[in-house]
């Protein structure tokens, strides 16, 4: 019985759809702890105590804006 090219397609469409799904789900806190990380460094380099909390804020924003062009993206694809 050969395979269905088309349910094999479909289950990729929705394989697809879940990996951006999950994008959505790690965006804001992936770019939390890399704007924390650098901002950390970056305290230790300069000897300051508030660019970990500006890396926080940074990477949040980054998070947000990735987030909202993957649910754009997945918004478009399923009109």
């Amino acid at each position: 019985m050969p395979d269905d090219p088309d349910t094999k397609r479909s289950f990729l469409k929705d394989y697809v759809k879940a990996e951006s799904m999950v994008q959505l789900a790690i965006a804001i806190p992936a770019g939390c702890l890399i704007g924390w990380a650098i901002g950390s460094w970056l305290d230790r380099h300069f000897h300051q105590g508030w660019i970990a909390i500006t890396g926080i804020v940074l990477g949040a924003v980054g998070g947000f804006v990735q987030m909202a062009l993957t649910a754009a993206r997945y918004l478009k694809d399923n009109k």
